[in-house]
């Protein structure tokens, strides 16, 4: 009798072990919304109109007037929080996160700016157009193509050397862009999916930092940089663009690549 009990209470242990784990899993794998307030560290006040991007899902949300958002996340998903002035800021979600039913406090900190000099006669121009006009630099942008405005900005795959240099990096694995495109995949893909969410797109619209980007491909700012050349695009496009208009400049250069790769 007493080794019958013992096996009853192993027996009903077991099961209450299998049904918790397996409704962990469930929980873990589920589509769920977390709720959370930004305020700066300093004075503790709620920030308004701060970007808040899941990296994993490729969704995006603003903090209202109190500072407050609601994002769709599963446990293990990392949240990029931006907003200009403030260092940016990444939160991976958890359980606990998920199953509290209060809203989480997440502070930002307050980034501080040097000023970079200001040359202001930098091309020694001299007042007579004649001589001005030879000083004043000459650029050689090729097309031009602003995100969402209809005016025109620069794009590179239409210049001489775009289409040779995605060929040739498909034929070379040692160039930089099949390294990229070639090696990461998953995160290029994510390309389509940032241009299809507008929160997405009007906050990479209001950044010039690449923050938000690098996050959300899984590179560098520097390998950003390096792909816009590889590209043909130029340097006052890659120094001058906002972050959407780097985006659907990377994302047009991948679309090639890809189709020239398939045939």
């Amino acid at each position: 009798m007493r080794y019958f009990v013992v096996f009853l209470l192993s027996l009903f242990t077991l099961t209450a072990y299998s049904q918790e784990k397996q409704s962990g899993k469930q929980q873990e794998g589920s589509q769920q919304t977390i709720s959370g307030t930004i305020v700066s560290d300093i004075t503790l006040l709620p920030v308004v109109g701060v970007s808040v991007i899941n990296i994993n899902k490729v969704k995006g949300t603003v903090t209202d007037t109190k500072g407050n958002f609601t994002i769709e996340a599963s446990v293990n998903d990392t949240l990029h929080i931006s907003f200009i002035g403030y260092q940016s800021l990444k939160v991976k979600v958890t359980n606990d996160w998920i199953n509290n039913a209060t809203t989480t406090k997440i502070p930002l900190t307050e980034r501080a700016y040097t000023l970079d000099e200001v040359v202001i006669d930098k091309y020694h121009l001299t007042g007579y157009l004649q001589i001005d006009s030879k000083l004043a630099p000459v650029k050689e942008n090729y097309r031009y193509d602003i995100s969402g405005l209809g005016i025109g900005y620069e794009g590179g795959e239409h210049s001489p050397n775009a289409f040779k240099k995605i060929v040739s990096s498909v034929m070379n694995p040692a160039d930089m862009l099949h390294n990229i495109f070639g090696k990461k995949p998953a995160e290029m893909r994510r390309l389509r999916e940032m241009k299809k969410d507008d929160a997405v797109r009007n906050a990479l619209a209001s950044k010039y930092d690449r923050e938000t980007l690098a996050a959300l491909l899984g590179i560098t700012k520097e390998e950003i940089a390096k792909i816009l050349e590889e590209c043909s695009y130029s340097a006052d496009f890659i120094s001058t663009a906002n972050d959407l208009q780097i985006m659907d400049a990377i994302s047009g250069c991948y679309e090639n690549y890809k189709a020239v790769n398939h045939n």
